[in-house]
């Protein structure tokens, strides 16, 4: 009877109880960690789904602002007479009124006096103060017996935040000061001398005066020989005055083709939403859906794009919105364009047309096809925007997977611990029990013998 017990326990049976204590552990933990292992590659792959959503937003946001980047519609500028001016377009604008006729009758100078020439630039100039006025107002600099020098001179110069510059210029005669003010008659100076005598004398050898030049027959006067007013959305750079001469500043290429514009953002939009149409799709007759199906950060994205084509774009003229000039939105969300009515619309008014998709300055009621992109992102992701909220939610929840699957293993290895303290104290039952069987064994034995 002791042999049959102790056999049913695994006393001397072969039973790996370490086996069976990790037997146990998967049955008791297998469907959890099953079940988190499901859950956490869903909220993955929507991690991954809405992270490539932002990033397809910013790359179709950044190739919209790319195309309409005032440059697209002119090309890179050309100046007839490169040895008299370049050309460049301004950042964030859009050249207006090329091609232009250019003549630059003169070109801004900066006054600029010279000091007699001393010996050296370590040389002593004389303790005393110099007192610069401009329309920036009086400077005064005090040469004393820590930089009585032209350096020191110099250096006090610069210092001076006056608006005039000094230099040393040093030949086979010596070293010379040479103050220079900006370009420009309005940044003219004077300089006046006290303390010392005889006074450094200051010769003049480059009088102020102001850029003038001539666009389609207009004459425009600047401080500067940077000019960015004369044509709208280019920066010109004088570099040489020949009175008399004209020339033409143009774009390098034919204007950009509206037709062509409005067809190439639609084609790149639908891309964006088909895209977003696939990572929604529901789950239909036991198919499975798109990683972001029943997502509200993702429905808001696809319900901001929806509204793209009746977003005011500007508050002037014939045509506001892009639904005006012919671009619909079909039932799947993805954009069309009436062909006829683009034609139509361009026909009657490209100009118009083009300061909508872009105008020549943005305004919170004339925001162009970029600025209504911009205001889209920024809703989505800002602090409380869609995306940021969606992704916020899909991290919290990987979280707490994480902090599911760790309490699942810290509670798997406390039932570790008590099912090997259980068959510890089994075993050592056992053991007491095999040796009572065997003392009662030897008992019987010894009866029978002595029977």
């Amino acid at each position: 009877m002791f042999t049959n017990v102790a056999n049913s326990l695994g006393v001397g049976s072969g039973i790996d109880t370490a086996q069976l204590v990790t037997d146990l552990l998967s049955a008791s933990q297998g469907v959890k960690l099953t079940q988190l292992n499901t859950r956490s590659q869903l909220n993955s792959s929507r991690i991954s789904a809405m992270a490539a959503t932002q990033s397809a937003l910013t790359t179709f946001s950044a190739a919209v602002k790319e195309t309409l980047n005032g440059q697209a519609f002119v090309g890179a500028l050309v100046s007839g007479r490169q040895d008299l001016a370049t050309a460049s377009v301004l950042q964030d604008a859009r050249p207006e009124g090329l091609p232009a006729s250019v003549e630059v009758v003169q070109i801004a100078v900066a006054q600029r006096e010279m000091s007699d020439v001393f010996a050296s630039a370590s040389t002593a100039v004389g303790e005393r103060t110099l007192t610069i006025n401009n329309s920036g107002g009086s400077f005064e600099i005090v040469i004393d017996g820590t930089n009585n020098s032209l350096t020191g001179m110099r250096d006090a110069i610069n210092a001076s935040n006056s608006g005039v510059t000094a230099m040393i210029l040093t030949d086979n005669a010596g070293a010379r000061l040479v103050m220079e003010a900006q370009e420009g008659t309005a940044k003219a100076f004077t300089v006046t001398q006290g303390g010392a005598s005889p006074a450094m004398n200051l010769t003049n050898i480059a009088t102020a005066a102001d850029s003038i030049i001539k666009i389609d027959g207009i004459e425009l006067t600047n401080s500067s020989n940077t000019v960015t007013g004369a044509i709208p959305g280019v920066q010109i750079s004088l570099l040489a005055a020949q009175a008399g001469t004209q020339f033409t500043i143009t774009g390098a290429s034919e204007p950009l083709d509206v037709s062509e514009l409005v067809t190439e953002f639609v084609t790149a939009y639908n891309e964006l939403r088909s895209s977003m149409n696939a990572a929604t799709k529901p789950g239909l007759a036991g198919g499975s859906g798109g990683p972001l199906a029943g997502d509200r950060g993702a429905r808001e994205v696809i319900r901001k794009l929806s509204q793209l084509s009746s977003t005011r774009l500007t508050d002037v003229g014939d045509f506001k919105t892009l639904a005006d000039i012919g671009v619909r939105t079909e039932t799947d969300g993805t954009l069309s364009i009436d062909k006829t009515r683009l034609d139509a619309a361009l026909a009657l008014d490209s100009g118009a047309i083009k300061l909508m998709l872009e105008p020549a300055v943005t305004s919170e009621t004339q925001i162009g096809l970029s600025g209504a992109l911009d205001a889209i992102s920024t809703a989505l992701k800002s602090e409380s925007g869609a995306l940021t909220v969606a992704q916020a939610r899909l991290e919290s929840i990987r979280e707490s997977i994480a902090e599911a699957r760790e309490k699942i293993n810290e509670d798997g290895e406390k039932l570790r611990e008590q099912l090997q303290t259980t068959f510890a104290g089994l075993e050592r039952q056992l053991s007491i029990l095999r040796s009572t069987q065997s003392y009662v064994e030897q008992q019987f034995a010894s009866f029978n013998d002595n029977n």
